[in-house]
């Protein structure tokens, strides 16, 4: 049984805000508790129904099914939900392609993008200040452990990209990335959802380069970001396997 302060803490951590203030974070899932459990996050506890039965090397305190809805961010909870230590980023290695994100404000989006650079190998993300935080439930759930191989960096993207010299942007106008010349290293910019890149951010950008439109009609409005990103990915590691 978890102690009305253990429960009220750790339903509290839904917040951006508690979780800053204690920097820590949620991580639920069998899987994805494991995967943090192998890397450099450290676990602060560990918590799981009485009925969950799956041989884990920490101690796993356990909690009722009503304990575990209430703490739980998932309409259907899993049976375990850890309590993690949030890391501080390592330096970014610009030495290779690096992806920024310009205010992204879906965690769902965010989570694909974390596991897309996971996936291609892309080892630091860079966030601008006002994206939605990678610590968020939502965006930990989406990522499904990436987090613990990918370098996420929070700062001030405009400063950031001031002083680089391969800006390259993603917009809906920009050179078919199919027929484009792409570099190997430099910074890769998705944009916000609704609005893409900001003026401010497309004022440094000397690059743009977009994914084209093949239907008949060509009257789809845009890509979801996330997909955007996996396409755009794809064509980076493809140029440089054949380079």
């Amino acid at each position: 049984m978890l102690s009305k302060n253990q429960y009220k803490f750790i339903k509290s951590l839904k917040s951006k805000k508690k979780r800053s203030e204690h920097a820590v974070f949620l991580v639920e899932g069998v899987k994805v508790v494991q995967e943090f459990l192998k890397s450099k996050y450290n676990l602060v506890s560990l918590y799981s129904t009485s009925d969950f039965d799956y041989p884990l090397d920490v101690e796993v305190k356990k909690i009722s099914e009503n304990e575990l809805k209430g703490i739980s961010s998932l309409i259907t909870p899993n049976k375990l939900i850890g309590v993690f230590k949030m890391l501080k980023p390592d330096p970014i290695d610009f030495s290779n392609l690096v992806v920024a994100l310009d205010r992204l404000n879906d965690p769902g989006n965010l989570g694909a993008i974390i596991r897309l650079c996971d996936w291609f190998g892309i080892k630091d993300l860079v966030c601008d200040i006002s994206t939605v935080d990678c610590y968020n439930p939502k965006v930990v759930q989406a990522a499904m452990g990436s987090h613990t191989r990918v370098n996420i960096t929070y700062t001030d993207l405009f400063k950031l990209l001031s002083c680089s010299k391969n800006v390259i942007g993603t917009f809906m106008d920009g050179s078919s990335i199919y027929q484009t010349k792409l570099p190997d290293s430099g910074i890769l910019i998705l944009g916000n959802e609704s609005n893409g890149i900001s003026k401010k951010i497309e004022d440094v950008v000397n690059l743009r380069i977009g994914v084209p439109r093949f239907g008949k009609l060509k009257q789809t409005e845009s890509l979801n970001v996330a997909n955007s990103a996996a396409i755009i990915l794809s064509e980076f590691i493809r140029n440089s396997i054949e380079k």
